[in-house]
């Protein structure tokens, strides 16, 4: 099982956000079950459950883990294909984010339509490499900061695009043949608070 996969197909985005089977998404994230096992969690017949594991199945969501005998009887146990999943935007072509359309470096709708784009090509850059059985080279770092003023969040944005455009400019080699093109982004934005984990209604 994946640790998280990018879902790029329409219909399997439509699938997932169904909320019965997002709910049985997060029962076979956690262990491989039954469609009878699953009936008795989250209070459908066995024939529904079954219906809505098999449509998640056809959209590569879930996978088969194994089979047991129960009885006269054969169970497929299911498992999900990642413990957790991201839709891309390219699952909405027509109206995805599109950053080149206009450039504010303070607008957050701006960084949203970055955010949107990196989702959307890590996750095209992830199912090339697992075509090609080949490993993927990305970096990314995260981490908090608190500022004691707007003044001193001014001057850090002012010293981080002062380093990293010297970095761009001392390592850019676009002659290079045989070079690879690379995207940076780098973002600040207010930290936002937990918020409690909502209850699954049976």
């Amino acid at each position: 099982m994946l640790d998280v996969t990018v879902i790029e197909d329409p219909e399997a985005a439509a699938v997932s956000l169904d909320p019965v089977r997002a709910r049985l998404l997060a029962e076979l994230a956690g262990a491989p079950a039954s469609a009878a096992m699953l009936a008795g969690r989250v209070g459908l017949p066995r024939q529904k459950v079954n219906y809505h594991l098999k449509t998640l199945e056809r959209h590569g969501l879930v996978e088969l883990a194994g089979e047991r005998r129960k009885g006269n009887v054969t169970e497929r146990l299911m498992r999900a294909t990642a413990a957790s999943y991201v839709i891309s935007p390219a699952a909405l072509p027509a109206v995805q984010p599109d950053p080149d359309r206009f450039r504010d470096q303070l607008s957050a709708r701006w960084l949203l339509a970055l955010g949107a784009r990196l989702v959307r090509d890590v996750g095209m850059l992830i199912t090339g490499a697992a075509k090609a059985r080949k490993r993927l080279a990305t970096f990314a770092l995260d981490g908090e900061v608190r500022f004691a003023s707007a003044a001193d969040r001014a001057a850090f944005v002012q010293e981080l695009t002062a380093g990293v455009s010297a970095l761009i400019r001392k390592y850019d080699a676009s002659d290079a043949e045989g070079g690879r093109d690379h995207r940076i982004v780098v973002a600040v934005h207010p930290t936002v608070k937990d918020r409690p984990t909502p209850e699954l209604e049976q």
